[in-house]
């Protein structure tokens, strides 16, 4: 089930990002030719009006054909007017755009929800999970409350901040064990008590750790906050992905964190399985956001690519030469060739290796 739910998902974003096209170009009165999901050869076609609705074989995405999209388009005048590059500028910028933007809206939308249904996750006092061998592990229990570390009270941050002061005797190598002891004061079955933990280093964190996580709980926003929330997180996401966009032409460790498709597909799976579909469709609303990010870079053939020639020919206030935007074009092929080819080489490492990270 969760590959079906998996694939859904990614056919919905697809389908709803070339909707967004689709909506513009007819809303402006552009010709379009073929509503296409999912790459040839073609499984299914129909032809309502001048649109051909079709859906191809290869899943790896999805296209609108519209008229004249090449200026050097030869075309027969009674639907010559209506080409793409027949339009003015303002007309070409809003259908490129409306793709971008169904996903901005998708991730939205889903953030919104998940932050109004059940909010950001707040951490509780209370032990949730142990890890195996670690210095709480036969200590502390699941379920255990903790009110103080070596006699500071405070929220989840406080104590693991104090429990990070502990220090090992000499240098600071990953497993030493700290020079003293960590007082817990716990509540466990409604009782008071005081154990004793000796912190050990994590090289991984660069501070001292007694091995648990703290529980969670929901937090339900109302509409106007979580729609702040919404945006607030979708900052954060847009800057993450320009950086780790940037940081792959000359860090080959952040070569290795870029999924395609296969990982990005495979990682919703994985989450569905482990989590449940609230999960998933936080993940989902992140690559929504990606793919609205990646998809506004100013390099044909992405959607970003058209408006920026489109805003350049405003400027210039004339036509661009097609063989300029061609000559232009070979950048982007090369980047998104670049972007794929990297992203499935991780995938394929993934797949028969260390896995999606998805714990």
């Amino acid at each position: 089930m969760s590959y079906v739910l998996a694939f859904a998902g990614f056919a919905a974003l697809i389908i709803l990002h070339e909707f967004g096209h689709f909506l513009a170009a007819k809303a402006v009165g552009m010709r379009v030719e073929r509503f296409m999901l999912f790459f040839p050869p073609i499984l299914a076609k129909v032809r309502r009006g001048e649109t051909e609705y079709g859906v191809g074989l290869i899943p790896l995405g999805g296209y609108v054909k519209i008229t004249g999209m090449s200026p050097n388009e030869e075309l027969p005048e009674e639907i010559a007017y209506r080409a793409y590059h027949r339009q003015p500028v303002w007309k070409r910028v809003v259908v490129i755009s409306a793709g971008p933007a169904m996903n901005l809206l998708i991730a939205f939308v889903i953030f919104w929800g998940l932050y109004g249904l059940r909010g950001p996750a707040v951490a509780t006092d209370k032990v949730q999970q142990l890890t195996t061998k670690s210095a709480a592990a036969g200590i502390l229990r699941p379920g255990d409350r903790i009110l103080a570390v070596d006699g500071v009270h405070g929220g989840p941050e406080v104590l693991r901040k104090q429990i990070g002061t502990h220090r090992c005797a000499g240098p600071q190598t990953d497993g030493c064990h700290a020079k003293t002891p960590a007082e817990l004061l716990i509540v466990r079955g409604g009782d008071r008590r005081t154990v004793t933990v000796t912190p050990r280093y994590s090289k991984a964190d660069d501070r001292a750790l007694v091995g648990f996580a703290f529980g969670v709980k929901a937090d339900p926003q109302g509409p106007i906050e979580a729609a702040g929330s919404s945006i607030s997180g979708m900052w954060s996401v847009s800057k993450a992905t320009v950086s780790a966009i940037t940081r792959i032409f000359y860090d080959s460790k952040a070569r290795k964190e870029v999924s395609g498709v296969v990982g990005s597909y495979e990682t919703t799976r994985q989450v569905i399985n482990k989590f449940g579909l609230v999960d998933a469709l936080n993940i989902l609303a992140v690559i929504s956001l990606s793919l609205a990010i990646v998809n506004l870079f100013p390099f044909l053939p992405l959607d970003g690519g058209h408006i920026f020639w489109a805003l350049a020919e405003k400027l210039r206030g004339r036509a661009i030469a097609f063989s300029v935007m061609e000559r232009a074009s070979v950048i982007g092929f090369m980047l998104v060739l670049f972007l794929f080819a990297v992203g499935l080489s991780n995938d394929i490492g993934r797949l028969e290796g260390q896995g999606f990270g998805v714990r």
